[in-house]
């Protein structure tokens, strides 16, 4: 079976080279890597051993579809921030945030006057950092704010965060300045209206299983 995959991996790579049009140079490049990896499994490789049952992730964390949704009517979906902002969500998904805050920080490093990269950037870390709005998610939300102080996408997205720390009134203040910063025909103005009046809801859940102060 090893070397199945490998004359399939050989045929992939050779199918890729053709149809993405690459220089004629990279051919040589690539089939020369190929004949390397091929003379290192004819030396190394025990095809006769089974494979190794893969670890799955037991610490993938979740990352909301709807919010994805969101992100892109605010800023885009075609974008080459969007590309690396999904990128990251995929690390996040498989439970890589040091991998997926990586990704944010190349963006960052890419874009630096980029409101979105640097928004996107404050989501990762807080997820990295246990939910926490620690300073150096802080100062990525910030940064955002201040590159885009009329966009309500980093004020939304801070509140987002926020939340995960258990800051429900910051996050309720954040959003309703979102709202305010959205315009009346956006898309998305509905769906942040609607998460204000959750979090309302979510506020006075918790307010009513707070146990009454004893009189003195």
């Amino acid at each position: 079976m090893g070397w199945a995959a490998l004359i399939l991996l050989a045929a992939v790579a050779a199918a890729l080279l053709w149809l993405l049009r690459l220089p004629r140079m990279l051919w040589a490049a690539t089939g020369m890597v190929l004949m390397l990896g091929c003379a290192g499994y004819a030396l190394q490789g025990r095809p006769g051993m089974p494979g190794a049952t893969p670890k799955p992730q037991v610490d993938a964390i979740e990352v909301a579809p709807e919010f994805v949704t969101l992100r892109e009517e605010m800023w885009g979906r075609f974008t080459q921030e969007a590309a690396l902002a999904t990128a990251a969500d995929g690390l996040l998904r498989a439970g890589n945030t040091q991998e997926a805050a990586q990704v944010a920080l190349a963006a960052v490093r890419r874009y630096p006057k980029s409101a979105e990269v640097w928004t996107n950037l404050g989501s990762v870390l807080a997820t990295h950092d246990g939910g926490n709005m620690s300073p150096p998610a802080l100062f990525a939300f910030r940064r955002a704010m201040a590159l885009a102080p009329r966009h309500p996408a980093p004020r939304f997205f801070f509140g987002l965060a926020l939340i995960q720390g258990g800051k429900i009134g910051e996050a309720r203040a954040a959003w309703v300045e979102a709202l305010r910063l959205t315009p009346a025909k956006a898309t998305y103005r509905a769906a942040i209206g609607e998460r204000i009046a959750l979090l309302d809801m979510l506020a006075a859940q918790m307010a009513q299983q707070q146990p009454a102060p004893q009189q003195q």
